[in-house]
């Protein structure tokens, strides 16, 4: 018999797992809900076009294609695609739907594949958590984004976390300040961006050696260093945006400006001013974003960032032939589980039911379903056992399943015209009818 594996990067989500990631999705949807974000779902495929040339050469290298179907299968060519974000089939909503109400406001809980190595949290299938606002230039539209990860964070029971800002103008100037453009022969300015991204994971020695693979010399390298230096040496926020005013050029002015707005606006929404920072090495991967770019980050245990987003106002336009703003954010949902598992954060989550109802002998199994069926249809969930079982079996299984409440009936209850109610939190037990034992429960 052969061995029976799941696909490498998938996984199977089990009864006490999917309780947790309902209780997590839960709440970070209602968050979203109090922001008047509306619910959208779009389609798993996608016309490979839609997809191809939004993320970059990497992004577009990791996605997951499907072959053509029918006769055009022996081709061997693709023309769909798994999604590899919620955003890109935002856009193309957008496009699709000219008579949407602007500015259009959504949420998104989706899963999204990426044909990626995996390894510890990160997987080929995962789910993200969007929002986005689509048709506002405004710096408040941005400033939610943050509002709602500091709120959806907060919800989740994370006290420790900061959310990080910068500019993909502010990263522009930089480069252009650090390497010009002559001493760069094989690199684009995008390219160096990419590199820079990667700064909290392969350190300036692994970021040195990639922009030296791309062409950058010895010395705008070390300028680099050198202005980040410069950057970074203030300790708050509102210093680093005013050391770097005067270390970039004045093309840089109006983005700092834009972020100091984000950053008040933000405040003003409800989030602690320590929890924001300026960050000028924060370049955020995709080719799409275009203005301010941001992201999540908490140090222990250290498992990257668990949210990131920003404003991507061309997206848009590349399916529809002019440019909506739009800016949004998404909470990986998958790191958040693995950084709430490690640090114990998840609260005691109840089985579905509330009532586990049983027959202690096998000739009072009507009596049992016809108690089960008054207590569903009083909206009360419980779960029936198929077959008789001793008490001692009954109580086992019902904690086996966690919860909270076990129905029974055996001879002496059925003599009685009664059944019996146990408390497993306590063990306080009842004996009553249907309808007393209905309002016990909705009562406790």
């Amino acid at each position: 018999m052969s061995q029976v594996n799941i696909a490498r990067g998938m996984r199977d989500f089990l009864p006490e797992t999917m309780r947790r990631r309902r209780w997590v999705i839960g709440r970070v949807r209602s968050v979203f809900e109090r922001y008047g974000f509306a619910p959208l779902e779009t389609p798993a495929l996608e016309r490979l076009e839609t997809l191809t040339g939004k993320y970059g050469e990497e992004g577009d290298r990791l996605l997951f294609r499907v072959l053509k179907r029918g006769r055009a299968a022996s081709s061997g060519q693709a023309d769909m695609g798994l999604r590899y974000d919620l955003t890109v089939p935002l856009a193309r909503v957008v496009a699709m739907n000219r008579s949407l109400p602007m500015p259009f406001r959504r949420y998104q809980v989706q899963p999204v594949w990426r044909a990626d190595r995996p390894q510890r949290g990160r997987y080929r299938e995962f789910m993200q958590c969007d929002v986005d606002t689509v048709g506002s230039t405004s710096p408040l539209s941005d400033a939610e984004c943050l509002a709602v990860v500091n709120d959806s964070l907060g919800a989740l029971g994370f006290e420790s976390f900061t959310i990080r800002l910068n500019h993909r103008e502010v990263l522009s100037a930089m480069v252009e300040r650090a390497f010009g453009t002559a001493s760069l022969s094989q690199a684009t300015e995008a390219s160096i961006l990419v590199t820079l991204d990667k700064l909290d994971k392969i350190g300036r020695s692994g970021v040195a050696r990639e922009l030296s693979a791309r062409g950058a010399t010895e010395g705008s390298i070390a300028r680099l260093w050198q202005m980040l230096d410069q950057l970074e040496a203030p300790s708050s926020t509102e210093h680093r945006l005013e050391a770097a005013a005067l270390a970039l050029p004045e093309r840089a002015w109006p983005a700092l400006e834009n972020l100091g707005h984000i950053l008040s606006l933000t405040c003003s929404l409800g989030v602690s001013e320590d929890r924001l920072s300026f960050d000028p090495t924060l370049a955020r991967g995709l080719d799409y974003y275009t203005g301010a770019v941001f992201e999540t980050v908490i140090t222990k245990p250290a498992m990257g960032s668990l949210s990131g987003g920003g404003r991507y106002d061309h997206l848009v336009g590349m399916f529809l032939g002019k440019d909506i703003p739009a800016v949004g954010v998404s909470l990986g949902l998958e790191r958040i589980l693995a950084v709430m598992d490690e640090l114990h954060m998840f609260p005691p989550v109840s089985s579905e039911a509330s009532v586990f109802v049983a027959a202690l002998d096998a000739g009072l199994l009507d009596s049992a379903s016809r108690l089960a069926a008054k207590l569903r249809a009083a909206g009360i969930p419980c779960v029936m056992a198929p077959e008789a079982l001793r008490a001692k079996k009954l109580f086992k299984r019902a904690n086996q399943m966690n919860v909270p409440f076990v129905a029974f009936i055996g001879p002496d209850e059925s003599t009685l015209g009664r059944a019996s109610l146990k408390r497993l939190s306590d063990g306080r037990q009842w004996t009553a009818t249907a309808q007393e034992l209905l309002s016990i429960i909705l009562q406790t």
